[in-house]
């Protein structure tokens, strides 16, 4: 595990987080900073810091936990799709490989890399999206 990574301390259990999916191998939670209201981002349990870093033998069930919870921001969260994306060294917030999947719908606002920001209305509301998704999940 990292030392001093927000992530690592986030799978330890030693930082909160809206946990959507725990799975052995990878955690997915609610971004603090979401671009809207849903927005998980799904990490390696293992730190990595890039996607070229990720040992292959985790590379196709990490993608296999991205695609479900792709599907079920419309399942569960109503979205006409999503939007996934990863960053590797450069925008990457974190140095932790985090994939973010978003709920996107027609005319929501997001155009090109410009993307503003939502926040929950608070914690419970933040907790009920999670709740939602790992309800779905199974997680």
């Amino acid at each position: 595990m990292g030392d001093g990574c927000v992530f690592c301390e986030i799978v330890r259990g030693e930082r909160s987080a809206h946990v959507v999916l725990d799975v052995p191998d990878a955690l997915g939670f609610l971004d603090a900073r979401p671009l809207f209201k849903g927005h998980t981002l799904l990490v390696p349990r293992v730190h990595v810091e890039t996607l070229t870093d990720l040992p292959g033998e985790l590379l196709g069930p990490f993608f296999g936990h991205a695609q479900r919870l792709a599907g079920v921001m419309e399942s569960v969260l109503g979205a006409a799709g999503s939007f996934v994306a990863m960053n590797n060294r450069v925008s990457q917030s974190v140095p932790h490989l985090h994939l973010h999947v978003v709920p996107r719908n027609r005319k929501d606002g997001l155009r090109g890399f410009f993307w503003p920001r939502q926040k929950y209305e608070s914690d419970a509301e933040a907790a009920a999206y999670a709740e939602r998704l790992a309800g779905a999940l199974g997680a």
